[in-house]
């Protein structure tokens, strides 16, 4: 239960990473890969303040604000200087990595012996059970776990929440309307290079909070924890697709949260059953692979039976 508990509580955490990369890929059709320094931005600012006696909450929104300008550089890169969207996505990823380094002081930052959102969760655990422990369907748990899952998903859903709301107000329907259709969104006087970097940075925002977030409740912060992270993202935003199959702004958002949950059980169980954890990556990248190449060859087997 507690393993289960654990990959509940880390799904729902790269929902965050998810949703920002839901914003990049889905919404601009952008392919930003700057979440891969991003995530790892927001867990370096974080646990840089953390360490210094700063509150979580605040070390926290710090970290979403690192984020924003992380995804501000990217934006800027590919819409003044234009640059292509990979190579400057590249770039920022690249200086990103040893800004993380300047900014933490070391390749990994402990944060076990500081105040973290985890101990806020640790609290609330203990609150509703009234010990350190519970038991859960006839499972021992801990008050950290079940404390840690119920602030996680508290957070996650007010975010989702708020991203909603955005997406339907007019400045997230020219959003929105800037990755559909970018001719109609121009002859309306919107500028579609703003809502670039605008949506760019909201991701990059939502990826770095991710960070921190994860940064917390693993208790540490690494320079390597962002390698990979973007795949992950665009598995999960794969998953909610399939499972939902609309293009409403509400189902997609709710998809994608169920879709990191889904992905990080399905990891969490294949570890359980004695996947390599070195071939843990390997595997992510076959599964978005097949997802991103099954449905293009599906439409090619229904158009020949089709045309026979």
């Amino acid at each position: 239960m507690t393993l289960l508990l654990s990959a509940w509580t880390i799904g729902l955490i790269l929902a965050l990473l998810a949703l920002g990369v839901y914003i990049s890929y889905r919404v601009f059709k952008f392919a930003d890969i700057t979440a891969d320094g991003s995530i790892t931005f927001g867990a370096a600012v974080a646990a840089s303040m953390l360490t210094r006696g700063v509150n979580p909450v605040t070390a926290s929104v710090a970290a979403f604000l690192a984020g924003c300008v992380a995804g501000l550089c990217t934006g800027i890169l590919h819409t003044r200087f234009k640059i292509n969207q990979l190579l400057s996505g590249i770039l920022v990823m690249t200086a990103l990595y040893s800004i993380n380094l300047h900014v933490m002081g070391s390749s990994n930052v402990p944060l076990l012996s500081v105040t973290t959102i985890t101990t806020y969760a640790q609290s609330l655990g203990r609150w509703l059970t009234g010990h350190d422990s519970a038991t859960l369907l006839g499972w021992p748990v801990s008050a950290r776990d079940v404390g840690s899952l119920i602030l996680v998903f508290a957070i996650v859903l007010v975010i989702t929440l708020i991203a909603w709301l955005f997406f339907n107000t007019n400045l997230g329907s020219a959003m929105r309307a800037s990755g559909d259709n970018e001719q109609m969104i121009r002859a309306l006087g919107v500028s579609v290079e703003n809502m670039i970097v605008l949506g760019l940075c909201i991701a990059n925002g939502l990826v770095a909070f991710a960070g921190a977030l994860l940064a917390q409740y693993q208790g540490f912060a690494d320079v390597q924890m962002g390698i990979g992270m973007i795949v992950w993202g665009l598995a999960s935003v794969i998953i909610g697709r399939a499972l939902i199959g609309t293009d409403s702004v509400g189902a997609a958002l709710i998809g994608t949260i169920i879709g990191s949950v889904l992905f990080r059980l399905i990891i969490a169980l294949a570890l359980r059953w004695g996947l390599n954890p070195n071939d843990l990556k390997l595997v992510t990248a076959i599964f978005v692979f097949g997802a991103l190449v099954l449905p293009m060859l599906m439409q090619k087997v229904k158009r020949h039976a089709a045309a026979s």
